[in-house]
Formats: structure tokens, sequence, C-alpha cells
């Protein structure tokens, strides 16, 4: 029988460190809720603003996945793998920390703040060679559609990751409907409103609300408001 974690925008763990805010899906740092620890293997979803010319200090990462998506602004990236670069709305970046990697994260701009999601997987494979990769997406390929931009396989759509995962992002019009079928059998689905309202599966979900999805086949999405868009992250239940 299908069943659902439901999560509310404004329960959502909330940290204001000045230069940073953010708001945290599950636990993570001094935000603890024993019955958000993670979603299958989706560990953490960090909704994250960080003020003009601030940002996260080299620190280090292992056996993790490690995806960021630019909702606004620029941030720039340098890591121990000799990568230095800029994200930006629009793109997605990926980091299979395996063995071991260093990184920093910082608004590029002085003068405006920098927004992103910083989302956490389990890898399916340990202590694997770290690697670093960032494409751009093409926002045309996402009207009234799920995009797929992460995915196993290097061959497929989207970043890829050493895990049976797969996210998607639509941006609809009012009125459209939609519907996601599950890639792999016994995988979850949990869907992440970045903006606008939808019901998805006769619930109601607003900006920045969430919703896990456990045992479904497919997942119903509709009355989307004008501009709706949604990030949805298939990920196995089993880890």
């Amino acid at each position: 029988m299908t069943s659902y974690d439901l999560h509310i925008a404004g329960t959502r763990g909330a940290a204001d460190h000045g230069w940073l805010k953010s708001f945290h899906t599950f636990s993570f740092a001094n935000y603890y809720d024993p019955k958000r620890i993670h979603f299958g293997a989706l560990r953490v979803l960090n909704d994250d603003t960080v003020s003009g010319g601030m940002g996260f200090g080299q620190h280090p990462h292992d056996n993790m996945e490690i995806i960021s998506i630019p909702l606004e602004g620029d941030l720039e990236h340098k890591d121990s793998m000799g990568n230095t670069t800029v994200i930006r709305h629009g793109e997605i970046q990926v980091m299979s920390a395996g063995t071991g990697i260093y990184h920093s994260e910082y608004n590029r701009n002085k003068d405006a703040a920098v927004k992103f999601l910083q989302i956490w997987i389990f890898p399916n494979k340990k202590n694997v060679t770290p690697r670093y990769d960032q494409i751009e997406l093409n926002p045309a390929n996402r009207a009234n559609k799920f995009d797929q931009i992460l995915s196993p396989s290097a061959d497929d759509a989207g970043v890829w990751i050493h895990q049976d995962a797969w996210f998607h992002i639509g941006k609809f019009d009012a009125g459209v409907s939609a519907e996601y079928s599950i890639k792999k059998a016994g995988n979850g689905l949990y869907v992440f409103v970045l903006s606008g309202e939808v019901t998805v599966d006769g619930q109601a979900l607003a900006s920045r609300d969430g919703l896990g999805i456990r045992d479904a086949a497919s997942v119903s999405f509709s009355e989307m408001s004008q501009d709706a868009e949604i990030l949805l992250m298939e990920v196995p239940m089993q880890l």
C-alpha cells in the first residue's frame, strides 16, 4: 500500500548564522528530528541562502554523493581534485566524495545572495575514486514535463551518481497535469516544490513543501499553479 511522508515547508529545521540561512528537510547539524533522518538513500535536502561574498570554507567529505542545484546567483566552487569553477542557476553540480575530498563553496557576488539546494545521497559503492561533474541544463526541456537531470548512468541524460537514483525537474503552466512512473521497483519518490502549487496524489503542496512517497508504481500531479516548478528525486528505500 502506498504511504506518504508530508513535510510542510514551515516544519523544516531552520538555522540562521547571519551569512547563511538554511532550511533542513532532514536532520542536519544542530537540527535533529528522529522521524526525519533520511528518506531512503536521500540523506540531506538543504535549502540554503548565502550572503554576498560569504560561503563554506574548505571542509571534507567521504562516501557520499553530493548534488548542488543553484536557484539564484553564482556559487564559486574549489576542491582538492583541482577543480575551480562557478555554478549558476540552470546548472547542476555533482561530486562523488568516495575515498575523500575537500571543497569550498562561496557566493561569488558581493552584492547579491546566492540560493541553492544541497542534496546528499548515500552511494551504492564505497571508497570509489572521487570525481566532479557540472553541466548546463536546458530550461526548455522542462516546459510542462519532467526533464531528467540525474541518473545512475553516464550515458543517460543529466549528471550521474553511484546510486540507482533519478532526478527530474518540471515547470508547468496552470492547469497542466502530469504523471511520473517509478523507474526501479522498490524505489521511493521525494517531491520537492521549488515554487507554486500542485496536488500530488490528492495532497495539496505549496512552495518548499516536500512529500515522500513509498510503494507506488506511479505518481500523479494535477491542479498546477502558473509556473509551478517541481523537483523529483527517485531513490532506493533500502540501504
